[in-house]
């Protein structure tokens, strides 16, 4: 069994190579990818080359971990059934060819218990299960408060300030400093760091990645007041010790999210708490992946680009 899939030859390199996938065994299921999204966080460190040595990092490889499909195939031991759609959070089933993350792929195969079965009501906007879930990741850490202050208005942001009205939260302010972004907001409100002029803030989360950041976040916070860095940053990240000193600041990285994060925002996300709606502004048939790309990472306009798989042109 082969596959169409997407692979980053090298950085800034894209084709669609037919690849051999993995025999499935009795746990697994095979998965036809319906839509396939395009991460502007890490997937463009990779496109570009800068992501950092992980494991599992190098050329060629297969990118994408927010994709959606159905099951065609499922195993005796899968705990899966035939027509189910899912939420496939990655792949590695491509041989030679490293899966990091393996998703953007026009057949899958991964284990059943990796098939997040998901309410077809969703559609589409189940590929942004894995955002919801990084959101979710960093907001329930234990001793955290929901942040009063999200910096950025990407999807990310949006995601983060949304779920944090889902659970229970006051609506967030939202900092964002491009004027195409500043729109789309549900139920809170989105300034420019200038034309705000609070500076006792409880919990600040970062979804910027811009690592020059945080002097400028210390000095907004209250005493005891913590910033949660749960963007990626490919760069150094430092600050002047004496302001941090004074508000006995606290520095919290969000890492990646856990399954029970994805099952929190799955939930959310179905019983209408949580609304996905009016995130993905752009899609591309998968014949236009590198154009899908370069738009996904280079046009401020785009929040979400996801590339879908049933569409040949």
């Amino acid at each position: 069994m082969d596959t169409i899939a997407v692979v980053f030859e090298q950085p800034e390199r894209l084709a669609l190579t037919r690849l051999t996938l993995s025999e499935p065994c009795a746990d697994d299921v095979v998965v036809d990818i319906c839509w396939s999204g395009i991460s502007t966080g890490t997937e463009r460190l990779l496109w570009t080359g800068r992501m950092p040595n992980f494991p599992g990092m190098g050329y060629p490889l297969v990118p994408g971990y927010e994709s959606v499909g159905r099951i065609r195939e499922a195993g005796a031991n899968s705990g899966s059934k035939v027509g189910d759609l899912v939420f496939v959070p990655g792949a590695r089933c491509f041989g030679d060819v490293r899966g990091l993350f393996g998703g953007s792929a026009q057949t899958v195969v991964i284990p059943g218990a990796k098939a997040l079965v998901v309410d077809a009501a969703l559609g589409a906007d189940a590929t942004l299960l894995a955002l919801a879930a990084t959101a979710h990741h960093a907001l329930v850490a234990p001793h955290s408060r929901l942040p009063d202050l999200i910096v950025g208005h990407g999807v990310l942001g949006r995601l983060l300030a949304r779920m944090t009205i889902a659970l229970g939260g006051a609506a967030p302010t939202v900092w964002e400093t491009n004027a195409d972004r500043a729109s789309g907001a549900l139920g809170y409100p989105v300034l420019a760091p200038e034309a705000d002029p609070r500076r006792d803030y409880q919990t600040i989360c970062d979804v910027s990645g811009d690592a020059r950041l945080l002097d400028t976040l210390i000095g907004r916070l209250a005493m005891g007041g913590e910033i949660v860095l749960a963007g990626f940053y490919s760069e150094r990240l430092e600050f002047a010790f004496p302001p941090a000193f004074m508000r006995e600041a606290r520095i919290r990285v969000a890492a990646q999210w856990q399954p029970q994060d994805l099952l929190a925002s799955k939930q959310l996300a179905e019983s209408g708490a949580l609304s996905l709606a009016g995130l993905i502004t752009h899609r591309q048939p998968v014949l236009s992946a590198d154009s899908a790309y370069r738009t996904a990472f280079g046009d401020s306009a785009c929040l979400k680009m996801i590339l879908d798989w049933s569409r040949k042109q």
